[in-house]
């Protein structure tokens, strides 16, 4: 009997001791990998053991203490599965305990505990170091101290705020980011001046003043330059405080060098606001001599846009040198829109011909892109203004200047306005300038376009001219097509022989090619049909006749029957001779 309780009391241990190094393993594995290995056989033991009861209490018979123990083991068994998440985190947070996010992680775990959520947001704190840490370690302190703020504890929240005033982080931005919480909080219980009151603090001069990327120095003498907290207090302020007392905090800002172009445009229209205009425009002034372009752009359009509506046509001269002073080193990125308010500004208060003068810098000082546009806008002013023979030089430049699409959408326009004025041969001109940038295989419309209008105010000389050039034109594509192919072609020869199978393929592509194009250009050249020559329009009939001997000497002049007879040639004198006897035979004894 005393061996059967000495066996069932070492059982008993074993099993306790297996559980104690199951847990022991639990809690000081490294890795994720381990942490697996050991949970799924901890959990298989626990399984095992609830089967192994099972059987027992099947065989044996059941009993009160079995049912009792039974429950044990499932319970046991049940608090292992549920406790899986929080061991994982802390096989995590061993590997690195200055992983912030890890940390809130846990927070959420410990859901509906506040003992153990207090518990765990203390260990964080005290455990993470700025330097080291991995996110951002003031999310810890702004999240422990809403937690007192969901459970109604402002005053515990406001000393964890203190507190955490107090670390040196790693970053100036995270304590500007503390400070704008902690402001943001009192804001949210009403607690005004007590928040205008915090952020005047945070931003107060420091005993011993550093500059903003000093590292040597602890991020609270650096938060002084911080424009997040600034330009939160600056808000409040407006909203909140008197006039002076946010017109100083401007002006501070600005003193301290840490202005923003949007800073800059805020404080002018609160000034504006207060009827202060001249002080807006000296703000603007300031804010131009602080930054350089493109970060000045918004502040000048801004300005320009505010000193138009403020004064109008009465200081024309001042606002003239304050849009060439804007002129003066601007990008072509951003001279459109400030060419196009100084347009605006001539036209409605100045000199049309300075308007003018304005549209025709602004064709040269703009992007390429923005060339044709500006073009478009310059001939529709111009038209409005003077008229639209006026724009027949701007057409001129515009075709010279823009690229070859654009050019003949222009050209296309300069012609159709010729049309309509009645200037046939101008339109004629142009149609046969742009003709020669555009490839009838690529730019049918054109070729069509210049159909209909011969066929409305031509004949059949200036058609068969425009069909000369046509073909023309298209012969000239086609060569520099060959040329093209037979440069590939060059340059495909010398390379190595060697250099496969697959490099021939591809010369022998390039000759097909090459051959197809060569076809093609045959094909295309204009051929010269028998008895059909084309001559100027212009040229007498004297001269045509010359042409048409020297073209064909062996040609045959046949009179029409409807040519009048001064138009008839000279007659041929014919030399006349004796016909031999021979030929007459028997019939000239008869």
């Amino acid at each position: 009997c005393s061996l059967d309780v000495y066996l069932l009391l070492s059982h008993v241990f074993s099993l306790f001791q297996a559980r104690d190094v199951y847990e022991e393993a639990i809690q000081t594995v490294m890795t994720v990998r381990d942490f697996t290995q050991v949970f799924d056989s901890y959990a298989q033991f626990e399984e095992s053991m609830i089967a192994a009861k099972m059987e027992t209490t099947s065989e044996l018979g059941k009993e009160e203490e079995d049912d009792v123990d039974l429950e044990l083991r499932l319970a046991r068994f049940e608090q292992l599965i549920n406790r899986r998440p929080l061991l994982l985190n802390s096989v995590l947070l061993r590997q690195n305990p200055h992983n912030v996010h890890e940390w809130h992680k846990r927070v959420k775990l410990y859901e509906g505990k506040p003992r153990e959520i207090i518990n765990t947001y203390t260990e964080a704190v005290q455990t993470v170091d700025p330097f080291k840490a991995t996110g951002k370690p003031h999310g810890l302190w702004v999240a422990f101290a809403k937690f007192y703020e969901e459970n109604g504890q402002i005053e515990d929240a406001r000393t964890i705020f203190e507190k955490a005033t107090k670390v040196n982080y790693k970053h100036v931005d995270d304590l500007a980011s503390l400070w704008c919480e902690y402001g943001e909080m009192e804001l949210r219980h009403e607690n005004y001046d007590q928040a205008l009151h915090i952020l005047r603090k945070a931003t107060s001069m420091p005993g011993k003043k550093a500059e903003y990327f000093d590292t040597s120095e602890p991020v609270q003498n650096r938060l002084y330059k911080s424009l997040k907290v600034w330009s939160m207090l600056a808000d409040l302020e407006e909203s909140l405080g008197t006039f002076k007392a946010t017109k100083a905090v401007y002006d501070r800002i600005l003193d301290l060098r840490i202005a923003t172009p949007q800073i800059i445009i805020n404080y002018a229209l609160f000034l504006e606001e207060h009827k202060y205009f001249e002080e807006s425009f000296k703000v603007y002034e300031r804010g131009i001599s602080l930054f350089r372009w493109p970060n000045v752009y918004d502040i000048w359009n801004t300005y320009l846009t505010k000193f138009i509506d403020r004064y109008g046509g009465k200081k024309l001269e001042r606002a003239r040198d304050l849009f060439e002073q804007a002129l003066d080193g601007c990008p072509r990125k951003f001279a459109k829109t400030i060419y196009l308010l100084y347009a605006k500004l001539e036209e409605e208060f100045g000199l049309a011909r300075h308007a003018m003068a304005v549209y025709d810098r602004a064709t040269r000082a703009v992007e390429p892109t923005e060339q044709y546009e500006m073009y478009n806008i310059y001939i529709k002013r111009a038209a409005e203004i003077y008229g639209v023979t006026y724009t027949r030089s701007i057409y001129e430049k515009a075709i010279e200047v823009l690229s070859d699409e654009h050019s003949r959408e222009m050209c296309l326009r300069f012609a159709d306005m010729e049309s309509k004025l009645g200037e046939i041969d101008r339109a004629r001109a142009i149609y046969s300038y742009c003709s020669q940038m555009c490839d009838p295989r690529l730019t049918a419309t054109f070729w069509q376009t210049w159909k209909d209008f011969e066929i409305r105010h031509g004949n059949e000389d200036t058609i068969r001219e425009m069909l000369r050039l046509k073909r023309s034109v298209q012969a000239t594509y086609n060569t520099q097509v060959n040329f093209m192919a037979s440069q590939m072609l060059k340059i495909s020869s010398t390379t190595d022989s060697a250099s496969g199978q697959k490099e021939m393929d591809d010369m022998k592509l390039l000759e097909q090619r090459a051959e197809q194009l060569a076809a093609e250009a045959e094909k295309d050249k204009p051929r010269v049909k028998e008895k059909i020559l084309f001559v100027r329009s212009d040229a007498s009939r004297s001269e045509l006749a010359e042409l048409t001997k020297e073209a064909n000497p062996d040609e045959i002049d046949i009179d029409e029957d409807d040519e009048s007879n001064e138009d008839e040639p000279d007659e041929v004198n014919l030399q006349q001779r004796t016909v031999p006897s021979a030929v007459f035979g028997g019939l000239k004894d008869d």
